[in-house]
């Protein structure tokens, strides 16, 4: 398996050093914004070898993009120019290119086999006008895009795929040239960054000023006035700061400073805007426990839910006879109401119109040996939840209510029927005219334990988490795309007793987390290493259409995962609930450190957790977990600075 680092790789700083250029290149201003001018150094002075970015394979990445800002040059019909090369070392064989002529960007390799070149070619208007340009070309197998200034990408599908095995064993890159006088790069280039395993669109876009967004930048061009000893340009500029109310934003005011006191903030005027400079900025500090919330039994999930002009409510899902709704008071959850159900698994909350509901998952039988799920109603008179409809499951596990097209839906995870867990879960749809919820598509799972709901454009998604088929964990799960009034398979995924997803957004970046709990197989023996392994988020590929592997993270038996902010940070917490030895397993806290992808900051003691819920109040923010193993749940404080 290939391993490459799947950081940003700056090109132009391999070849730039921070102190200065190297001969014959010049740092040059053109528009307001610095750029480097190549064409008078030699091929060899700017030139690296490929070692020097892949030193763990000599692979090229199957899928990458290439950033790249320039002022491209005015050219005769006819003319090109190379703006970067990788060539092999012995035969002067280009493995990989980018060439430039007039109003076109060509992107060159070498094909699987060797023997011939490929070329792709992309027209842009914008390449002919003398301005500068961002542009993000986007790789993905047979797959090619090129988005121009954060716009609409123009995507081509190539009858030859990028090689999956493309070796750059001895190769060297080239920015400017073909390792020769000829075809050199005469435009400036600012610009220039590999981003191995995805498309960097997403980081880039949206931007202020996309057509300089800015991705990495060689230092040399960061500050010319101080870092470049061969500028002795004058640098200066006219800083006025403005303390108090805000003031106006005109012309007259553009390039200003205002610093509001009351909110700690630096703002820069920008055309008619107040643009926040420097702000004060909420960071998780640590992690306190709140309150313990005795139960009436173990708890095996959690919701957090809101009523409006009521008040904030928890639903317990209790293992024994009775449920609990607890309601925030005095900064605390109080019992608020108990519902009979039968080894409740989980809540679902969810609005049709002005009414509000509240679906349990029952996995066990009722007294008379009957299996049925209950979706209750708020009522606004009694202010309690009254049962609305019994609807008939199997081992039910989960609800997940969304819209499609402005109509209603609810998903039950249907776990097992008897001893077969490969058996049907079923959708319902809303019908006004009944105001009942009626069958409306069955969806073969097995041992479904989790639905998640989400959309990307105008596309609906459902993810259902399969756990186990009868024999075996290692089971794939899978990702359904509404199509014409009904689910239809759009991506599977191999999974180990997957127990949950989670669906998050990073800026425009779309992942899916996968919780897995054991890996069992009735033919091998259980072993304690069964319940430590690795859970998994996924990330979507825009280009490709797909989701991909982003990050594995390992999992002690992972039954949950729950997504949530503080300030502008982004946080992963899992519910790890077993090693093989011990139930008293800590739960983890990730950071999102952006190329890092998430990094672990807080470990916090937990006892056969099972679900994760995050919810905040005028007062701050709070997690609240589930334990399967005792009749208390624990309300966590998250301490800022």
């Amino acid at each position: 398996m290939a391993v490459w680092d799947l950081r940003p790789l700056d090109i132009l700083a391999e070849v730039v050093p921070s102190h200065g250029t190297p001969d014959g290149v010049r740092v040059v201003q053109a528009q307001g914004s610095w750029g480097l001018q190549l064409q008078a150094a030699t091929p060899h002075a700017l030139s690296f070898p490929a070692s020097r970015f892949f030193f763990r394979c000599d692979l090229f990445p199957e899928e990458f993009s290439i950033v790249m800002t320039l002022k491209p040059p005015h050219l005769p019909a006819k003319r090109n120019q190379y703006l970067l090369t990788v060539l092999s070392q012995d035969r002067d064989v280009l493995l990989l290119g980018l060439r430039y002529s007039a109003s076109q960007l060509h992107f060159l390799f070498l094909s699987e086999d060797g023997a011939w070149q490929t070329r792709v070619s992309f027209r842009s208007p914008a390449l002919a006008d003398g301005q500068w340009h961002t542009l993000v070309l986007a790789v993905s197998e047979g797959s090619f895009s090129l988005t121009t200034d954060c716009g609409l990408p123009m995507d081509i599908v190539a009858d030859v795929p990028f090689p999956a095995t493309l070796s750059v064993r001895g190769a060297w890159f080239f920015v400017g040239s073909r390792r020769r006088a000829k075809g050199l790069f005469t435009g400036l280039v600012r610009q220039l960054v590999l981003l191995p395993g995805s498309d960097a669109t997403p980081q880039l876009c949206p931007s202020r000023n996309a057509q300089l967004a800015v991705l990495s930048i060689p230092q040399v061009l960061q500050d010319p006035a101080e870092e470049n000893e061969v500028l002795k340009y004058p640098y200066e500029t006219d800083v006025k700061i403005t303390l108090g109310s805000q003031p106006p934003c005109t012309k007259v005011e553009g390039g200003q400073f205002w610093f509001d006191v009351s909110r700690k903030g630096l703002y820069l005027c920008v055309g008619s805007r107040w643009i926040s400079v420097l702000a004060a900025k909420e960071r998780l500090d640590y992690v306190e426990e709140h309150q313990r919330l005795p139960t009436h039994s173990e708890t095996l999930g959690l919701e957090v839910f809101r009523i409006p002009e009521v008040g904030l409510f928890a639903a317990a899902a209790n293992r024994q006879a009775k449920s609990a709704i607890y309601k925030w008071t005095d900064g605390r959850f109080e019992t608020y109401q108990s519902i009979r159900t039968h080894q409740a698994q989980s809540w679902s909350h969810f609005s049709i119109g002005k009414q509000i509901f509240l679906a349990v998952a029952n996995f066990a039988p009722n007294d008379r040996g009957q299996e049925f799920s209950v979706i209750y109603r708020w009522s606004p008179r009694r202010r309690k939840f009254t049962p609305y409809q019994r609807i008939s499951t199997h081992s039910a596990r989960d609800w997940e209510a969304f819209q499609v097209d402005g109509k209603h839906f609810l998903a039950v995870a249907n776990h097992r029927e008897g001893d077969n867990h490969n058996i049907d879960s079923v959708i319902y749809k809303w019908n006004p005219r009944t105001r009942l919820f009626e069958a409306h598509q069955s969806i073969a799972t097995s041992g479904a334990y989790d639905w998640e709901f989400f959309t990307v454009g105008p596309y609906s998604f459902l993810a259902v988490a399969n756990t186990f088929n009868g024999t075996s964990t290692k089971v794939h799960s899978h990702l359904y795309i509404w199509l014409v009034g009904s689910f239809q398979l759009f991506q599977s995924f191999l999974t180990f007793g997957a127990a949950d997803w989670e669906v998050f957004h990073i800026g425009e970046r779309l992942f899916l987390a996968v919780a897995n709990s054991q890996s069992y197989d009735v033919e091998t023996q259980v072993q304690n290493d069964a319940y430590v392994i690795n859970s998994v988020i996924y990330e979507l590929n825009v280009t490709a259409q797909t989701f991909v592997k982003f990050q594995d993270i390992p999992t002690c038996s992972a039954l949950d995962w729950e997504f949530f902010s503080v300030g502008e940070d982004y946080f992963l917490v899992v519910a790890n609930s077993f090693d093989g030895s011990t139930f008293l397993v800590d739960s983890v806290v990730y950071r999102w450190q952006g190329y890092e992808g998430f990094v672990a900051a807080h470990s916090l003691p937990t006892f056969g957790c099972r679900d994760w819920e995050a919810f905040s109040t005028p007062a701050g923010s709070y997690l609240i977990y589930s334990s399967a193993k005792e009749p208390l749940s624990r309300v966590l404080r998250l301490r800022t600075r």
